[in-house]
């Protein structure tokens, strides 16, 4: 674990791991596996709620008929706050499927077709990183999930380290100052194998 800053923690795993989405296997199935859904944070409370009206169109029917029943956000059995699900364990409410059963995300393809400015939560767009915030830090960790085997095959033939495959999302969360600098560290990184900075 790197300081970075004096105010982030970052895993040396998102530099040493490599990491490109590959929904031609996975069928993204991120939006469908997992016991919660996507973590939220409380300024996205609002947006979800501004959204939905044109983000509706792009939802399934049962995705739609939950958020009328659940609302567009819940506190899962943690006390975090997440996408709700379809049924117990089932798909996130804002998925959606192309003709090849590829899972998508509805909000995102509402933001992509110019209908709103919010892309989507940005636990989705940071993954496979994960952002867990501290009394004096946050914390940058890459999370390993099996159904993402085949993108880390991916990121391995094309050698993209996750932080790289990551850098819309980073300079979204942390800003573009913050990229730059973090690309300087994990030049630092390779060439030494410490990028304490």
């Amino acid at each position: 674990m790197y300081i970075f800053e004096d105010k982030y923690l970052l895993s040396e795993d998102i530099f040493d791991k490599n990491f490109v989405c590959n929904l031609n296997a996975c069928k993204g199935a991120c939006c469908w596996e997992g016991e919660y859904g996507a973590p939220l944070n409380d300024d996205e409370l609002d947006l979800l709620k501004a959204v939905y009206p044109e983000v509706k169109p792009y939802l399934t029917k049962a995705g739609i008929e939950e958020i009328e029943k659940q609302g567009y956000w819940i506190l899962d059995e943690d006390e975090d706050l997440s996408t709700p699900l379809i049924g117990e364990a089932g798909p996130c409410v804002y998925i959606n499927y192309s003709d090849n059963g590829t899972a998508y995300c509805g909000i995102e393809k509402a933001y992509l077709d110019g209908k709103i400015d919010f892309r989507k939560p940005i636990s989705c767009h940071l993954y496979p990183i994960r952002l867990r915030i501290l009394p004096d830090y946050i914390a940058l960790n890459y999370e390993k999930w099996d159904i993402c085997s085949d993108a880390c095959k991916l990121g391995d033939e094309l050698k993209v380290p996750v932080y790289r495959f990551l850098k819309d999302a980073l300079i979204r969360r942390f800003g573009e100052d913050f990229y730059v600098k973090l690309d300087e560290m994990a030049d630092f990184h390779y060439k030494n194998g410490n990028a304490n900075l």
